[in-house]
């Protein structure tokens, strides 16, 4: 089962071929921001506005936003200021505001439905009145290969301040997917179009399937009026006071949660036996506030041979309710040093029996993990993730080997968990936990009591392998 499939279930239930389209807009569409917004507020944040520029780009923000006439006078307005600047730095900066901001800000249940439109064989493409400097990196992310959007003249590597063309906006936007529509042999009468806007109305009625985004007021009422498809997502966005109260609680629930199991200990309870109710308790609490989904393939595999050494890709901070939840019971974890004073989870691993490791000055590696063992030869198992950091984008790091010459000393297998989008509960620099559903691979047991000292890093590298199968992706020499 794929994340989100009551959004994609229509799609892959449908026609296949390169023939049908998948449109997509880019700002409040694919991305719950405005990424001219994100991109005047980096140059802001780095001195390189102008007051002419600010006024100009303000302008031409408002008629956007509020769909008022004269949005391609004050576009062209905006466009002058960029005269004379070198492409590069334009490209630069849309690459790091994606990095930093926009990729945060893309809707999971919007990239899978790019993923169904991809599986069924479909043209995608983004049309949009953003520049590419916007939209490329994002649709680098999304593997989207197509893009039809506003052009910006240039003349030996430098901005002109002039449009190149008319800009992808209103009916410039459906003439712009009719001409590619013909280059490419794809029929809009059995083409896809997702829009938030009014704006984009002429394309939404040329099309057979149009479907609207989180629809503005004016959309809505068309929307109605015509009987389209509306999805509404509140996955990305603007953070409200119920997304708050929710994340606090999440993490702020860890502490009585897992000390409720503590009264059972007069009732002649061992502390593994409470420590096990108390963190069931807390997982199951945490993920209906959370309303985090998990849907696992593989899950006899956490049971198949315990006690063992999982491992886990790290992703997001919201990684540990997930492994918690699915782990459930006779496990400890280990993490970094950090954690330990950081309230109230640090109090709460403590409490859980967490293993905490200095990597800066960890001294003697067997010593340092002797607990671990320990608690692997008496019977409970142990998590960790070989990354020992959290990845940026969701990008595999290199492993670290501790938890594999841990795995060899206790001879103990090693039970692999992929996690596939953690990210979209919680995004990198996240602090607002957002309803998601996480796809999770457990894979089989790997056993290790025939390891030699000498083959620990090659069996590293090759499990390492299998998540670069599983994930999906394929890049950078492998190194532990």
């Amino acid at each position: 089962m794929e994340p989100y499939e009551h959004f994609t279930r229509d799609i892959a239930a449908g026609l296949r071929g390169k023939t049908t389209g998948a449109f997509f807009d880019f700002d409040g569409t694919v991305i719950a921001t405005h990424s001219v917004r994100d991109m005047f507020l980096e140059r802001l944040r780095n001195g390189e506005i102008s007051s002419q520029e600010l006024f100009d780009l303000g302008d031409m923000v408002t008629r956007y936003l509020l769909n008022v006439g004269g949005f391609e006078d004050a576009l062209a307005s905006a466009v002058r200021n960029l005269n004379g600047m070198p492409e590069h730095e334009l490209i630069e900066l849309g690459e790091k505001v994606t990095r930093e901001h926009l990729a945060a800000e893309i809707f999971p249940e919007v990239r899978a439905m790019i993923a169904a439109h991809e599986r069924q064989g479909h043209t995608v493409v983004i049309v949009s009145s953003a520049t590419r400097y916007q939209i490329e990196p994002v649709a680098r992310i999304l593997g989207v290969r197509h893009i039809l959007c506003t052009e910006l003249e240039r003349e030996d590597g430098r901005f002109t301040g002039r449009l190149a063309g008319e800009p992808c906006f209103g009916e410039n936007k459906l003439l712009a997917a009719r001409e590619f529509a013909r280059q490419q042999r794809v029929r809009l009468d059995k083409s896809y179009f997702y829009t938030n806007g009014i704006e984009d109305l002429s394309l939404l009625e040329a099309v057979g399937h149009p479907v609207a985004i989180n629809p503005d007021g004016k959309l809505a009422a068309v929307v109605r009026d015509n009987g389209w498809r509306a999805v509404h997502l509140e996955s990305r966005g603007t953070i409200g006071v119920g997304d708050v109260v929710r994340s606090v609680l999440v993490y702020g629930t860890a502490l009585p949660l897992l000390a409720a199991g503590l009264p059972l200990r007069a009732f002649g309870a061992s502390a593994r036996e409470a420590t096990n109710i108390s963190l069931g308790a807390w997982t199951s609490v945490a993920s209906a506030i959370a309303r985090l989904k998990l849907l696992v393939d593989g899950e006899e595999h956490l049971w198949a041979d315990r006690p063992a050494v999982f491992i886990f890709n790290h992703q997001s901070a919201v990684d540990v309710l997930i492994t918690a939840r699915m782990l459930r019971e006779d496990v400890i974890a280990i993490a970094k040093k950090e954690i330990k004073h950081q309230l109230p989870m640090g109090i709460a691993f403590t409490y859980t029996g967490t293993v905490f490791i200095d990597r800066e000055h960890v001294g003697d590696p067997q010593l340092a993990l002797k607990p671990a063992v320990d608690a692997l030869r008496s019977g409970r198992s142990v998590v960790i993730a070989p990354e020992g950091t959290r990845s940026r984008d969701g990008t595999l790091g290199p492993f670290k080997l501790g938890a594999f010459h841990m795995a060899r000393k206790a001879g103990v297998p090693i039970v692999p968990i992929v996690i596939h989008n953690a990210q979209d509960a919680l995004p990198y620099k996240g602090v607002v936990v957002r309803p998601a559903e996480v796809k999770v691979t457990v894979l089989p047991p790997q056993p290790t009591d025939k390891w030699r000292l000498a083959d620990v890093e090659s069996h590293a590298t090759r499990i390492r392998g299998m998540y670069l199968d599983a994930l999906g992706q394929h890049e950078q020499a492998i190194s532990a």
